[in-house]
């Protein structure tokens, strides 16, 4: 069987083909965090379209750290059965699950509460966005717990895995970036400062849950002097030696201006991940507009990567892994109430 449509073992996980869905933010929950019938046919439809592991959208670990007001969040109990029924449902169809845990950070736009950060840069004087506060250490130990509480309630939940959210300018790559981390503590300075929390935050949760832990992480901050790849590789040697099973490859969006970026064309972003996986050793999700089976099989074929995220795609087309068991011809493979269609 061609490498796309075959199993992947994820630790004791097996996703039953390599397609991921990534999170993806849908701003559609209510402004207490709780999920909607919307997330139930959104991801219900990937599921029932054949997507490997679907990963929910970003998830907050408090109500503060939030992007907006109509974020999905896993801080509180009361969230947590949501989530549950979400599992049950998608699982019924195939799919294994994972959560992405995050905190917005500076990069929040919640109306009711003041953003924070580890330091009191502000992200963009358009768009609403507020000055952060500068985190005390004391206040960093309650956001460590609370990532930690909130993967206790995804593990409840009956999630398959977690990911932790450490890119795109929200608040765990604020701590990584020298850019926008300019303490002079034990969380600030030199890069082994710099990646304490993230590397402290995936300890505890793999220590406290056991569960297959995923980062998300961007791999270059396009701008001078920022965080870059060779950065990347040092964080995920330290997160592979605790126990991280895989990193998910992106970058940017940590400011607004990105005079590095490259263009954004087909595959713009995929060669981080090559360059992850090749240096350390541990198992990557590439990302960065793969649209097509065969830039999807020749990502996996050169060993770029061991999962493939389509992001855009799966919002344009629930039923892209339908097309490309067509395509490659493993018609026993199709979901048997669309087998006409194909």
């Amino acid at each position: 069987m061609n490498q796309l449509l075959s199993p992947y073992q994820l630790n004791s996980i097996r996703l039953k083909n390599r397609v991921v869905m990534p999170p993806m933010c849908m701003y559609k929950a209510n402004e207490d965090g709780q999920l909607r019938d919307f997330h139930f046919c959104h991801y219900g439809a990937r599921a029932i379209g054949g997507v490997g592991l679907i990963i929910t959208e970003a998830t907050a670990i408090e109500a503060r750290g939030r992007i907006s007001d109509n974020d999905l969040g896993l801080w509180d109990d009361t969230q947590i059965e949501g989530h549950q029924k979400l599992n049950n449902l998608l699982h019924s169809f195939g799919s294994k699950t994972a959560i992405q845990l995050a905190h917005a950070g500076r990069k929040s736009l919640c109306k009711a509460s003041s953003p924070v950060a580890p330091s009191a840069l502000l992200f963009s004087e358009t768009g609403g966005f507020k000055v952060p506060h500068a985190l005390h250490v004391s206040e960093i130990e309650s956001i460590k717990e609370a990532f930690i509480t909130a993967a206790q309630r995804a593990q409840k939940a009956g999630y398959d895995a977690l990911e932790l959210h450490a890119a795109h300018g929200y608040l765990l790559y604020e701590f990584l970036s020298p850019l926008t981390n300019q303490r002079n503590d034990l969380y600030g300075g030199s890069l082994k400062n710099r990646c304490a929390l993230v590397i402290e935050i995936c300890y505890a949760i793999i220590q406290t849950t056991q569960m297959p832990l995923i980062v998300r992480l961007s791999a270059d901050e396009w701008i001078e002097g920022g965080w870059t790849i060779n950065d990347s590789i040092y964080l995920s040697a330290e997160l592979q030696k605790i126990g991280v099973s895989m990193m998910h490859i992106s970058a940017g969006g940590n400011h607004e201006k990105q005079p590095l970026m490259p263009a954004l064309t087909s595959l713009y972003q995929t060669e981080y991940a090559r360059a992850i996986k090749k240096a350390i050793g541990i198992p990557t999700i590439a990302v960065g507009l793969i649209t097509t089976t065969q830039e999807a099989k020749m990502l996996l074929e050169e060993e770029v990567c061991d999962l493939i995220a389509l992001g855009r795609e799966l919002l344009r087309n629930p039923n892209w892994v339908q097309f490309a068991i067509k395509e490659i011809g493993e018609r026993a493979l199709l979901e048997t109430s669309y087998a006409r269609a194909f």
